[in-house]
């Protein structure tokens, strides 16, 4: 009887969803995706889950292991997974594109204004305010990752392992998740729940939706069991649309002109920048600002902090980084024409493979449901990942608060160290005042950003006043 009364008031499974209707949905989705990595995975929890209940918190959850096991920014890799799920290919592409589509045309409005305008005082001044509230921002990012990610003794100890080796050694990301990942692997198999845990990014306490009550439910989709020519054809298809680009502008242009290594740069960068968001700009931060020098740590900053601001993918900075790398050197084409060509391939080389990893990828992911030691592997890997996003909040601290660094080494021990004296008052006493207004105010990241902006901008004046 218990079990009647149950069945009856259980939820119906939610009606199917053409494609037309859910590309109003995903543009929603974009358009509210403000606040990184992590705001996002909520608001498309909280929209797909627990509002629509077209999948359920385990199948999320699955999801997006699986996506922060990839290369790049997982959030919109997490979009264009739930869009193949649903829709096949062409739900996937519909999904993973509006998810970037508004940052792209904000970001590049953006740089143009930065590159018009950016040294006058005012623009600086507001940019100086952003940045600011950007470290309160990462640090967040830092706790909320870690409160889910880091439930157990094991995953602590790997995530500081993690950090003290990106950080103070210098250590490939690309190897500390591999490591990670074997480590979780091979205790999963032993039975070992050393990683549990779940996801990083996962919701903060929304509703438990069960898988089999959603418009998914928990069956597989006939999608899922592709042939191995169907597998080949779309290896073909995505590589290409990836690839061919970069290998004509190398073929036209040779290896050293700046859109070749634009397009190098970040096709490599999607290769081997694990982790999702945060752990790419880690890496981009490293590679553009020391070696490339295309923009400078400041001025990472700013993208960073323009990034923060506009919907989509906290990784749409990197179109910021490739505008200023081609405005800075334009060749024949005037710097803006070459800014905005600059900006736009360095978003196809770096979006264009998160299609490639998913829908080569998902089908076999939704097969592995189920199995513990991979469940354990992606945990292990997410606990890495917060020793990287800790490794990334220290170095906008550093970049934020102090106008020098230097270099220390210790046998293999090498790191930026601050210059004391260099202390930026102002710069502190805001990011101060942003970390109050995140974790004591409870203010979201937007109303914190716009108001360390005007705090900015009123800097400006009174330094104008000289009072």
């Amino acid at each position: 009887m218990a079990d009647i009364e149950r069945g009856a008031t259980a939820p119906a499974r939610p009606a199917p969803v053409t494609w037309g209707q859910a590309f109003w949905v995903w543009l929603r989705i974009a358009l509210l995706s403000f606040g990184g990595p992590a705001g996002q995975i909520a608001v498309m929890h909280r929209i797909l889950v627990e509002e629509k209940r077209w999948i359920g918190e385990h199948r999320f959850l699955h999801a997006l292991n699986y996506c922060m096991l990839l290369p790049g920014p997982e959030a919109q890799q997490l979009a264009t997974y739930i869009g193949w799920l649903m829709h096949r290919t062409k739900g996937g592409v519909i999904a993973g594109t509006l998810f970037v589509l508004p940052g792209a045309i904000a970001i590049m409005a953006l740089s143009w204004i930065y590159v018009l305008f950016g040294q006058i005082g005012i623009v600086s001044a507001l940019f100086f305010g952003l940045k600011a509230a950007v470290l309160a921002v990462v640090v967040q990012a830092v706790l909320r990752i870690g409160g889910r990610a880091l439930k157990t003794m094991a995953s602590r100890m790997l995530a500081a392992a993690a950090f003290v080796l990106i950080f103070f050694v210098g250590a490939p990301f690309p190897l500390i998740v591999l490591g990670a990942g074997l480590i979780g692997w091979l205790a999963g198999r032993r039975g070992a729940g050393l990683f549990a845990g779940g996801s990083g990014h996962g919701p903060a306490g929304g509703e438990i939706v069960p898988d089999a009550e959603t418009l998914l439910g928990e069956e597989l989709p006939d999608h899922a069991n592709p042939s191995w020519r169907e597998t080949a054809r779309t290896a073909i298809v995505w590589l290409a649309l990836w690839l061919i680009p970069v290998a004509a502008l190398i073929a036209l242009l040779g290896p050293d002109d700046v859109f070749s290594r634009i397009a190098t740069f970040f096709s490599k960068m999607a290769m081997v920048t694990f982790g999702g968001a945060y752990a790419v700009l880690a890496y981009v931060a490293q590679q553009a600002v020391d070696h490339y020098g295309w923009l400078g740590p400041k001025e990472m900053l700013d993208g960073l902090g323009m990034a923060e601001t506009t919907p989509g993918p906290l990784i749409m900075v990197l179109q910021f980084v490739g505008f200023l790398g081609a405005y800075r050197d334009p060749g024949a084409l005037s710097p803006l024409v070459a800014g905005t060509l600059g900006g736009l391939l360095a978003t196809w080389v770096t979006f264009m493979p998160c299609f490639a990893w998913i829908f080569l990828g998902a089908p076999f992911v939704e097969r592995l449901r189920g199995n513990a030691a991979i469940a354990a592997a992606l945990s292990a890997i997410t606990a890495a990942v917060v020793g990287v996003v800790l490794n990334l909040a220290m170095w906008f601290a550093l970049h934020t608060l102090f106008r020098e660094t230097a270099p220390l080494a210790l046998g293999p021990i090498r790191f930026d160290a601050p210059v004391l004296e260099s202390l930026d008052p102002a710069a502190f006493v805001l990011s101060l005042g942003a970390l109050h207004a995140i974790f004591v105010l409870r203010w979201s990241v937007i109303a914190t950003l716009a108001v360390t902006s005007v705090a900015g901008v009123a800097l400006h004046f009174v330094d104008l006043l000289n009072i």
